[in-house]
Parts: structure tokens; sequence; C-alpha cells
């Protein structure tokens, strides 16, 4: 695992929630090379017996912004 920087969080006796971008490596699309990754991750967690645990964990790779006709086939 690479580093991860918090972007917010939101903690309740009940529930928790972590925003944060997360960085790695990793061979992508079947490649030998190792790249860089970064993710935008969200995890959701509760206590369950004491014990913080993730119940919900969703990422999805950071990419750039882009112009919304860029997105149109014409």
């Amino acid at each position: 695992m690479g580093d991860a920087e918090t972007l917010t969080r939101y903690v309740t006796p009940e529930l928790a929630y972590v925003v944060r971008v997360e960085q790695s490596t990793a061979k992508v699309g079947g490649q030998q090379a190792v790249s860089p990754v970064t993710l935008r991750a969200t995890m959701i967690m509760r206590p369950e017996d004491g014990v913080w645990k993730i119940v919900h964990r969703h990422a999805d790779p950071i990419t750039s912004a882009r112009q919304a006709e860029s997105l149109i086939q014409q």
C-alpha cells in the first residue's frame, strides 16, 4: 500500500466515514511495467464488538477534468 491523504472525515458513536486520496503503484492493463495509480476512496465504518470495521469501500481513479464537448462522439 502506498500513501494516503485524508480529505475529510466524520465520526459519530454509531457510524464514521473517511474520504481520501490513495497513491500507490500497480501493473495496469496487463502491462509488465509498474505505473503510478491515484484513487479517490470513500470508506464507511461502524463499531462491531468495540472495534471499528469497514462495512463499505468505494474507490475510483482520479481523472483530469475535461470539457463536456470532448465526451460527445460525432
